[in-house]
Formats: structure tokens, C-alpha cells, sequence
């Protein structure tokens, strides 16, 4: 990790887009600016880990759907289809 020390005002770039300023300090608490492409996301960390986890929730259940799509269809004697029962042609 690269660590750098900046005042109120100065700025740091990364890459050919992004430049991160330094609004204010005060106490324990600094303000930044980001100023980046709009195609580049920008999150707080904890959003961006909460937004991780619940795709990784959802891929997970998706997978449940198809797991059990499946198997009631072997229950019921149709072949297993790897599309869902609304996307079987």
C-alpha cells in the first residue's frame, strides 16, 4: 500500500482519470473529492464489500432455483434442462 501524506487542497491522480483531493481536515475525520469517470464506480469500502456480499447471496440462491428446478424434474420424469422452466423452448 502506498501511503502519502497530503494537506487541505492538494491532490493525488490515479491513473489517466481519477484525481482524489483533499477537502478538509478536522480531528480524526478528512473529507475527499473524487473526481473520476463516470463509468468508473466510486464506493465507500463498506458498500462496496455489502454490495459483494449480496451478489454472492444471490448467485448462491440462483443456483439453489436451478438445483431444485432439476431436481423436480427428474421427480417428474422430464429430462434435466440447464435453462430454467421459463426459458425451455
Amino acid at each position: 500500500m502506498l501511503v502519502l501524506s497530503r494537506r487541505p487542497g492538494e491532490a493525488l491522480v490515479i491513473g489517466d482519470g481519477i484525481r482524489v483531493v483533499i477537502l478538509s481536515v478536522e480531528g480524526e475525520r478528512v473529507r475527499v473529492g473524487i473526481e473520476a469517470p463516470r463509468e468508473v464506480p466510486v464506493l465507500r469500502a463498506e458498500l462496496a464489500e455489502a454490495v459483494s456480499e449480496e451478489n454472492t447471496r444471490a448467485a448462491r440462491a440462483g443456483s439453489r432455483r436451478d438445483l431444485l428446478n432439476r431436481l423436480q424434474g427428474r421427480l417428474k420424469g422430464s429430462p434435466p434442462s440447464s435453462h430454467p422452466p421459463h426459458e425451455r423452448r
